[in-house]
């Protein structure tokens, strides 16, 4: 590898942090200047691509596999490379934010993998950016021992061997970092967290015996996934490890990706591992999509569309087939439950509602699953365990009794349920709670005994969005309107200041949140992610 130039990449509006250096040392810096210069141009061009497409829908109300690729779909022949050891057995993964206790717990949960997560479970402050850069640095260096300094309790790493694999996940490339600056102008968050992770770690990794390992988030196209592909070649040049050393998992969670999968696993062929089924955000998408598409269109409570709706069936039998015939993983969606310490009938409940889950996903041949939580790894894992026995996958179950047409993915009014008073109550508290929590620097909060981040705080706002400029009847003789979304703000606001009392209310971002959710649920114009307009108001 030869020297890197100087950077011309400047930190900056930011205190430095213990070990900041460690991350940001100058040959880091110009490897993501490097990135920064080659390919953020064709990620501008890309989300404008995006407005254009989402204005077409907007135009038609309806989507279709794409005619100029039919023959890559047509074409039988290829397969994705073959998966390396280390990412042949994904029955359970686990996913969480970079702090250093979720770092050991994750990997000494038992679980195959983790997904280490510095998107939707992570808000990102320069704190949570850096340091989690560092957590994973000192992770792969057996440095990560920590002791808890409110309980005293001490944690550290397993044996090699029974650590979980890592899968680093970056921010979408909608998102910025305004710390890191080329000539004035940000650096995207998927080159900074991608580029500062493959630096450091490509190399140790291999000697480790796994390897460089990402999940690909919010991609809407399989020119997405082809910028991707172009950013892997470059990165292992420059650092000088072979082609196809790294792996990525592309997270099918918007819909116009449930259209491309072939093609996206296609652009990706020499690094691609799997495709995964992102509930949540996939909901999300289709509300952000479709939401001026009338009554047809119009999502129920985001709690009554469970998996086995028509249209999420569709989604998730077409994955299974597309990513079996290319020889990929199919990774099934997450269980967002968290046990009560304090409530076994909730567990009793929560546990049984995540066994039907990972049941279903083995039983349709799934090869993995996700959970937000230690506790149910052994039920996820039972699950796929009865399944898979000692194989680590089930790949060669190419599910060609499956056939989705187009309009499946789309058939949302084949559901038989409709928004509720009591949903639009549901989605005003969890976006509150959620967004105060990502104001102080929380991605992943434990809210009414549910895992939320910022996909689930996502489809509350788009639903509120939605119900309103649709004009939603309610059972109870009530209509979605902004004043009635106001209204029960302005309730759930005083009700969480007497649930937590006076002094804890003014110290947190309640007020903030409340007014940042309805700025992104009430505004004639739609605001495509949250966590733009919220990002603005992060501090750190």
């Amino acid at each position: 590898m030869s020297a890197p130039a100087p950077s011309p990449l400047a930190v900056v509006d930011v205190d430095t942090l213990p070990r900041q250096d460690e991350v940001l040392d100058h040959a880091a810096l110009a490897f993501v200047a490097e990135l920064h210069r080659r390919f953020t141009p064709r990620r501008d061009e890309l989300l404008a691509l995006r407005n254009e497409r989402r204005a077409e829908i907007a135009r038609t109300s309806t989507l279709d596999f794409l005619p100029e690729t039919a023959a890559i779909r047509e074409d039988d022949s290829w397969r994705v490379a073959p998966s390396p050891a280390a990412l042949d057995d994904r029955r359970v993964e686990i996913t969480g934010p970079t702090d250093r206790k979720m770092t050991i717990n994750a990997l000494n949960s038992g679980a195959k993998i983790w997904l280490a997560d510095f998107e939707d479970a992570s808000a990102p402050t320069w704190e949570n950016v850096i340091t989690g850069q560092l957590n994973l640095m000192d992770a792969y260096a057996r440095k990560v021992d920590f002791t808890d300094p409110a309980s005293g309790k001490s944690y550290a790493l397993k044996d090699a061997g029974e650590l979980a694999t890592v899968v680093m996940r970056p921010r979408g490339w909608h998102l910025d970092e305004r710390h890191l600056r080329f000539e004035g102008r940000a650096v995207p968050g998927a080159l900074v967290d991608f580029g500062l992770y493959f630096f450091h770690n490509a190399k140790r990794l291999i000697e480790l015996g796994k390897g460089p390992y990402f999940y690909l988030p919010k991609t809407e196209s399989y020119l997405e996934a082809r910028l991707w592909n172009d950013v892997f070649v470059f990165a292992q040049e420059y650092v000088g490890i072979p082609q196809g050393t790294v792996r990525a998992t592309v997270l099918i969670e918007t819909i116009t990706a449930a259209y491309e999968m072939d093609e996206i696993l296609y652009e990706l062929r020499d690094h691609a591992s799997g495709l995964n089924a992102g509930r949540w955000d996939y909901l999300f998408s289709i509300v952000k999509n479709f939401r001026d598409g009338g009554p047809k269109f119009v999502l129920p409570d985001r709690n009554a569309v469970t998996m086995t709706a028509p249209f999420m069936r569709a989604y998730t039998e077409l994955l299974v087939r597309t990513c079996h015939k290319r020889g990929a993983h199919a990774i099934g969606g997450m269980a967002a439950f968290i046990p009560s310490r304090r409530d076994p009938e909730v567990n009793k409940v929560a546990f049984a509602k995540v066994k039907d889950d990972k049941d279903r996903e083995a039983t349709d041949g799934f090869d993995g699953s996700w959970v937000a939580h230690p506790d149910l790894v052994p039920i996820a894992m039972a699950s796929f365990d009865a399944v898979l026995g000692e194989r680590p996958n089930q790949k060669d179950r190419l599910r060609e009794d499956v056939s989705v047409t187009a309009a499946e993915l789309i058939a949302i009014d084949s559901l038989d349920a409709k928004p509720t008073y009591q949903g639009l109550i549901g989605a005003v508290r969890v976006g509150i709670r959620y967004i105060e929590a990502w104001l102080r620097g929380l991605g992943a909060v434990a809210i009414f005994n549910l895992m939320e981040d910022a996909a689930t705080a996502e489809i509350s706002r788009s639903q509120i969005w939605q119900w309103i400029n649709a004009g939603v009847a309610f059972e109870n003789g009530e209509t979605a309107t902004a004043d009635l979304a106001r209204k029960i703000a302005a309730e759930e606001l005083a009700a969480i200041r007497t649930e937590i009392g006076e002094e804890a209310f003014a110290s947190g971002k309640w007020q903030q949140a409340h007014d940042l959710l309805l700025t992104v649920a009430l505004d004639e114009t739609y605001e495509d992610f949250l966590t733009l307009p919220a990002y603005e108001q992060l501090r750190g």
